[in-house]
């Protein structure tokens, strides 16, 4: 069966390459029985695909079993999965077949299988591997023949190294790889499956299906959609009941985007340091790191140019900054004439684009982030300073400079 098919079977919506791509793996690996593991952002629709694969193989008219792994309390997913033996724990007052021996012959999908807990993972490493397992609370080795099918939005290889996932259980899930890319990464298909759900509803409740203007519809496309396909369909909904008019501008869909975020900006990067932060924060720390970097920048050039040698060796990042409109590149350090006229040009395209009144504004963007991490941690310097990626003395300098002791 050919893509086109398989998307009108199983009403998916969109063109994409990479979607196209996912659905060509999984009616391709759909007649062996080799495990898969499916990998997306959460809203995806990765469950669509273990059912292509189920629909498409001699297991077809076995059963089919999706089970949220996350949903189950870790104090029951062994008895949930393997099954337990009457008296085996309190409650347990008879014997319960498990999901791997109900589905025999037929296909398990296991969603959301990063959150398993760590014995658990042992067990269905075992099951994987040559197909026995045991009962909670037995000791009769059980056989079972089930076709795995996993998928998760956890960052696996991660969670490997934070010692939450088994290594070997990784590498044995994910026999053959399928990604399903985030809405974002399916710009063309944005619109489309917005039209889908607009029809869908006002089919639903007889009404007239919502259209977007042109300007609308470039806002829909443009945003980040972090819930994904949920989130539009979501929206849509909302959409369709509450807005009167049925032709949506950009103004009245804008209401409805929270914390809008183009894809057309940077995208921020997101690590342990910056946690919790909204991107607003984050923006402001991107801000705050390239202010401190264009101060070093300077006293790099003003050394180089006096032939003299730079205090510090400093280290031009691999990344680019946007300075104003314009996207500045950084450079390598490796010889110092590259280091002389990558901090020129910097410096130049930083004149170019800064004004005065926009210098301001980063005054007083660094200012704002100086008392959010000194309100963070209550006063204590140290730990702002850690925040802020700068030295205790460079805080108190600015603390200082900005008149921000009390």
């Amino acid at each position: 069966m050919d893509v086109q098919s398989i998307k009108r079977n199983f009403g998916i919506i969109g063109n994409d390459p990479q979607l196209n791509h996912a659905i060509e793996i999984a009616t391709q690996v759909a007649m062996t029985d080799l495990t898969v593991l499916i990998t997306g952002e959460s809203g995806t629709g990765k469950d669509v695909i273990p059912k292509i694969i189920h629909q498409n193989s001699a297991r077809k008219h076995g059963q089919y079993f999706a089970i949220n792994c996350g949903a189950i309390p870790e104090g029951t997913i062994d008895s949930e999965l393997f099954g337990h033996e009457k008296g085996s724990f309190t409650g347990a007052v008879a014997d319960r077949k498990g999901y791997f021996e109900i589905a025999d012959k037929g296909t398990l999908f296991l969603d959301e299988v990063g959150e398993l807990p760590l014995p658990t993972q042992a067990r269905l490493l075992r099951v994987l591997e040559n197909g026995e397992y045991i009962r909670v609370g037995g000791s009769k080795v059980m056989k079972t023949d089930v076709r795995v099918v996993a998928a998760t939005n956890v960052n696996l290889p991660e969670a490997i190294e934070k010692g939450k996932f088994r290594e070997d259980l990784y590498y044995r899930l994910n026999t053959i790889p399928i990604h399903i890319p985030a809405l974002r990464e399916r710009q063309g298909d944005i619109y489309l499956l917005f039209r889908k759900f607009a029809t869908d509803f006002a089919e639903k409740s007889h009404s007239t299906a919502i259209s977007l203007t042109p300007e609308a519809e470039k806002l829909l496309e443009s945003y980040r959609w972090d819930g994904n396909i949920r989130q539009l369909k979501n929206i849509t909904d909302q959409i369709s009941i509450i807005e009167k008019e049925r032709v949506i501008t950009a103004e009245v869909l804008e209401k409805y985007l929270p914390n809008r975020i183009s894809t057309s900006l940077v995208l921020l990067p997101r690590d342990e340091s910056t946690e919790g932060l909204s991107e607003r924060d984050i923006l402001y720390r991107v801000l705050f790191d390239m202010k401190k970097d264009i101060a070093e920048l300077r006293n790099t050039v003003n050394h180089l140019m006096n032939g003299q040698q730079p205090e510090q060796n400093y280290t031009v990042a691999s990344t680019v900054a946007l300075v104003g409109d314009t996207v500045v590149s950084r450079v390598s350090e490796d010889e110092p004439e590259d280091i002389e006229q990558g901090c020129m040009e910097i410096l130049s395209n930083e004149e170019n684009a800064m004004p005065k009144t926009e210098s301001l504004s980063l005054m007083q963007i660094e200012k704002e982030m100086i008392i959010k991490a000194l309100d963070k941690y209550k006063g204590h310097r140290k730990e702002a300073a850690k925040e802020l990626g700068i030295s205790e003395r460079t805080l108190y300098r600015k603390i200082k400079e900005y008149q921000l002791e009390s």
